[in-house]
Formats: C-alpha cells, structure tokens, sequence
C-alpha cells in the first residue's frame, strides 16, 4: 500500500497524542489500576492492530468449521453499525440493521450455533453464556484492542501487503495501537498472501514481526468458490473470462479480491463504497439502470459480507429481476499450516483451566 509520506508527517503530533493516550490505558490494565475480566470458557478472540481489512470474518468461519463438530460453539461481535442498542442475540429472522452485517453473516452460514452481538464483551458474554449455558467456546469477533476482556487465546490477523510493522498509529496510518502491542498475541497470521510466496518472502516477514517465544505464526491466504444468487445458493455460475464483471462492494480493502478476479475474468466496473455502507434507494436504481444497459455476459458479483446489507432491498432487486452473485471465501493455510494451526487451537481447548 503507498503511503502518504507528507500526510504522515502533518498528522504524526496527533497521532503521538493517541499514542500516549492508548499506552497509558494499556498500562492501567497492566498494573491493576483498571480490572478485567476472565471467564470460565474458553474465550478466542480473533482480532487485528490495523482498522479493517485483515479478514477477521473468515477467519472466525474457518474456527467455527474447525470447532463445531467437537464443542457448542459461539460467536459474539460489536455488531458495527447496527441500528440496535445493547446485548443482542442474532436469529435467523433478523435483518441487518439489527444485528450488523458480519454477525448476521455468521448467523445465516452457520444457523446453530448462537450469535450475539453486544457494544460491551464484558457485559454480552455472561449474558451470552446466560441465554446458552451449554456454550462451552466463545469466538471474539474484533476484540484485541478491548482489554476489558481476559481471552484464554489471543489470534492477531495482519495483511500480507499492509503489515503492521509498516504501519502507523491514527490518524498518520491504520493502527489502533502501538506496534509493540503485538505482544498480547498468542498466534499471529499473516493473512491474504499470494498463492506464490516464496520461502525467502515468508523469512523476510517473519524477521520483521519478530515473533516472540510464546507466539506461533502462520501464513494464510484465500480460496474463492463458486459465486451464488444472494437469494438462492442453488443457483451458482462459474466464473470465466467470458464474464465483464461488475464488482459492487463496501468492505475496507478490495485489492486481493481484485486480483482474484482479474485472473478469472473482465472486469468491467467496479462500484466501490465505504466499508459497512449501507445502499440506498438511489444506489439501487443506479444498479438497475447498468443493469438494464448490460450485456448478457455481465455478471454483478458482490461479497458474502455486501450480500448482508444488499438483503435489505430484497424485494426491490426481484421485482426488477437484478441477479447478483455473491463470491463466498474460505480460508487456507500456507506451508501445510493448517494441521499445525488446528493442533495449536485444540491444545489449547484441551488444556484449558478455569
């Protein structure tokens, strides 16, 4: 990612001032002075230093997937932009103005397991754990800046091509915390890295975090599947150059998509807004107007995460027959990691002690 070198010098007093302020909180709960809490689950949080973009989502999937045979799993988020207030559980009939997009993503991929949303995790676990006292894991879904919270299992996410040893603190970069924060980490992943990255490169990243004796790290990168109807995952396409591609999305960082993308078909628009926006009325229409001017191989394509807030306008995109596609993704392990990774995380499980 360039940097701007000039804006980073201009904002790097406020982002001193932010600095002081986030080391000073860190060291009230280091030493005491502010308390927080432990429970007597297990408690993973899957978290970032950076604002948006490292691929918290599909990570948290990969763990539900990993954990759900074996343990009640559940799953508990902020739920970003939400119109509701307070401990929330996420049902199957929710819309996503109340619960978030991410939580209701969760909740429409993985309709059993509990999901709930809450501002405050120290608050939304008990009352979590109160609504489903057979819970016997919780998934943290954004949580590694919330220090109120004592997780057994810290995972720090951070971009192949935005490390957060490149990085800077607000408002000069997209760090929320010092870099030195990285500490608190148990397993770091380096997430969204090219299919091709070389053991020299994978060196090299590793000098640079550094990681320290009681931290694991691993390198993780995206499979993409078969793009689905947002309405009807039966009906499917496969993605081929004989697609112009029309890319609607509102999530941080589109780069490693586009890249996918550019190597499976035409791109010929790309609609892009802020992450988490919610689409308007009008946008809609500006959907169907390039919708109507198409060519039969166009193919509106959005993501899972998109695909959430697109629901709200459900009835509008059917009366006017405006197919998108969402482009589901997984998570894979580079190296034969995966083994490796989901040995550390049932060590963990089995060795937990309240």
């Amino acid at each position: 990612m360039k940097k701007n070198w000039f804006a980073i010098i201009l904002l790097s007093p406020f982002s001193i001032l932010f600095a002081g302020i986030i080391s000073l909180r860190n060291i009230f709960y280091e030493t005491g002075l502010l308390k927080a809490t432990s429970f007597s689950i297990p408690i993973i949080n899957v978290g970032n230093l950076s604002v948006g973009g490292t691929g918290k989502t599909p990570h948290i999937e990969y763990l539900i997937r990993l954990l759900s045979p074996y343990l009640n799993v559940a799953t508990l988020s902020r739920g970003y932009k939400r119109k509701s207030k307070g401990f929330r559980l996420v049902s199957n009939n929710d819309n996503v103005k109340q619960s978030g997009d991410e939580p209701l993503q969760f909740k429409t991929k993985y309709p059993s397991i509990p999901v709930a949303v809450s501002e405050s995790r120290n608050i939304g676990i008990p009352l979590l754990i109160k609504s489903h006292p057979e819970t016997q894991t919780i998934l943290l879904d954004d949580a590694f800046q919330h220090r109120s919270v004592v997780p057994g299992l810290n995972i720090l996410l951070t971009e192949y091509n935005n490390l957060f040893t490149d990085d800077y603190l607000m408002p000069s970069g997209r760090l929320r915390e010092p870099r030195a924060s990285y500490e608190r980490a148990n397993v770091i992943v380096v997430t969204k890295c090219d299919n091709d990255v070389s053991a020299e490169k994978q060196a090299e990243i590793t000098k640079k975090i550094n990681p320290l004796p009681h931290q694991k790290l691993f390198f993780s990168k995206y499979n993409y599947a078969q793009p689905y109807y947002i309405f009807d995952q039966s009906i499917k396409v496969n993605l081929s150059q004989e697609h112009n591609v029309v890319l609607i999305s509102a999530i941080a960082n589109v780069d490693y998509l586009l890249k996918y993308l550019e190597s499976k078909s035409n791109i010929e628009n790309i609609v892009k807004y802020e992450d988490h926006h919610y689409f308007s009325d009008m946008e809609l229409e500006y959907f169907k107007k390039m919708y109507d001017q198409s060519a039969d191989n166009t193919l509106f394509l959005t993501t899972e995460k998109d695909a959430m807030r697109l629901s709200l306008h459900k009835d509008y995109l059917i009366q006017n027959k405006i197919p998108i596609f969402a482009l589901p993704v997984e998570v894979d392990f580079l190296n034969d990691g995966e083994n490796e990774f989901n040995d550390y995380i049932k060590k963990f499980l089995l060795q937990f002690k309240v």
